[in-house]
């Protein structure tokens, strides 16, 4: 394990309510490995399960671990990153209030500032969501 908490703060802009990532497994220069517990104050979670949005969510900001990452290496504030198109998007299953999700970013590549990456989420060894996105990241 690398970051937990709130040190996941020097890798993404985002801050409470809306940090959707908890702990930081691995990151490398091409994947990062990234997980979430999910909690009832969770604000994507109705009725016991993280919703669809908040999937999404999560996914991003573990997008957003890898681009910080670079940043944080650089001594420099994570730059803020925008979902520019997500593709391929199948939701398997809606996680649950407990359940620990893992999931597995692959870098594929980076043209203009857009970066496209490939993601599969996890809870109990199952898989919940994959897609491919695009993420744009503001220059400062």
């Amino acid at each position: 394990m690398i970051f937990r908490n709130e040190e996941i703060y020097d890798l993404i802009p985002q801050r409470p309510p809306i940090v959707m990532v908890d702990v930081v497994w691995s990151v490398s220069e091409s994947e990062a490995e990234t997980g979430l517990t999910v909690t009832e104050d969770n604000i994507f979670v109705k009725e016991g399960t993280l919703r669809e949005p908040g999937i999404v969510e999560h996914i991003a900001q573990s997008a957003a671990v890898f681009a910080g990452y670079g940043s944080f290496v650089r001594h420099e504030h994570p730059k803020l990153g925008f979902i520019g198109e997500i593709k391929d998007c199948v939701i398997h299953k809606l996680p649950t209030v407990g359940q620990e999700l893992r999931t597995h970013i692959i870098f594929v590549t980076e043209v203009g500032g857009i970066r496209l990456i490939n993601a599969e989420v996890r809870g109990n060894e199952e898989l919940i969501a994959q897609c491919t996105m695009k993420i744009f990241l503001k220059d400062d």
